[in-house]
């Protein structure tokens, strides 16, 4: 039996804490008056995924010594947040399938899905005031103004040549670790945790999060469509400018960025266009120096957690860092 893996460890470690949370979530998802909410919420929910955000709100708050039970309130919050991100990102990509599965708006439609994420959000924002925390209410307002600004300057950058590394990472800082950062900066706060603790686990939720992007991003070039829910070249198909394309257009000689501006910023895709993207990136060694920007971020995640003091828990966070890139050693 192989052993099990830094999020399962995590999971096994906070089982009673999560059951508590997917009640939580069971409980705040019910509508009595349109019962499409619960049956639309409960299918994504349903479908699985690691329940990696509000496992690191708990591990923060369990981190930092906290005893009360408001930090199962915040774990639910981080994952309605997350949730009601994924329906909207579904309809504005257009998308058919997550973790494996008919999207939502595949199912039903678009408005149920965008009404149900915006309910979702009402209902994380109702449990988040519950802790009666300001500062808690303050940093999960405004991670989820930064998610949505950060979905925002992706329109406007995603098939544009001129969006640059600096703007890839503005991109994933607000769309991606936004909530990464915020899951784990609200466990420490809830535990009354010192500023430099709580510092330590946003630096650490910041990092995690920009490694565990550009990892997905570079999964898209080169995972299993199995492990990934959706299929390889997605991104490339729908003309999203991720780092590993952002590096060969960078490197690229007047023929090659013809090409890219033919097949991402035009969108004149045609039979043998991805196969010849991924050469182009081979060429650049475009995937193996993204693959190098995610163990550096991975490794400022492991650097920030050394503030927090020592436990197995701790230990395992730093775990959780390295194992997010193995995923494509």
């Amino acid at each position: 039996m192989s052993p099990l893996k830094p999020h399962e460890q995590l999971a096994a470690l906070l089982a009673d804490d999560m059951a508590a949370v997917n009640a939580q979530i069971t409980q705040r998802m019910a509508s009595k008056h349109a019962p499409r909410i619960p049956e639309v919420t409960a299918h994504l929910v349903d479908a699985g995924g690691k329940r990696l955000r509000p496992m690191l709100t708990l591990a923060a708050a369990r981190l930092c010594g906290y005893d009360g039970h408001y930090h199962v309130h915040l774990a639910a919050t981080v994952e309605f947040i997350h949730t009601a991100t994924l329906l909207h990102d579904d309809v504005v990509d257009e998308s058919e399938r997550r973790r494996g599965r008919p999207t939502a708006n595949l199912l039903w439609d678009n408005k149920s899905s965008v009404l149900v994420g915006d309910y979702l959000f009402s209902r994380s924002f109702q449990l988040m005031v519950e802790t009666g925390s300001l500062r808690v209410l303050d940093i999960l307002a405004n991670a989820s103004a930064t998610i949505a600004e950060g979905e925002v300057l992706q329109l406007t950058a995603a098939s544009n040549l001129a969006t640059d590394e600096a703007v890839y990472l503005q991109v994933v800082r607000g769309k991606t670790a936004a909530l990464f950062s915020a899951a784990t900066e609200v466990g420490g706060v809830i535990a009354d945790a010192s500023d430099e603790v709580t510092q330590a686990l946003f630096d650490y939720g910041d990092a995690l999060g920009i490694s565990f992007q550009i990892v997905d991003d570079l999964l898209d070039y080169g995972g299993a469509a199995m492990s990934l829910g959706k299929n390889t070249g997605d991104d490339f198909r729908e003309r999203k400018l991720t780092l590993p394309v952002i590096k060969a257009v960078a490197l690229a000689d007047a023929e090659e960025r013809a090409f890219w501006v033919r097949t991402i910023e035009k969108g004149d895709q045609r039979d043998g266009d991805l196969e010849h993207a991924m050469a182009l990136m081979t060429k650049h060694d475009t995937l193996e120096a993204t693959r190098q920007d995610a163990l550096h971020w991975a490794a400022k995640a492991r650097t920030a957690l050394g503030k927090v003091p020592e436990s197995d828990l701790r230990n395992l966070l730093m775990d959780l860092s390295d194992y997010v890139v193995s995923r494509v050693v």
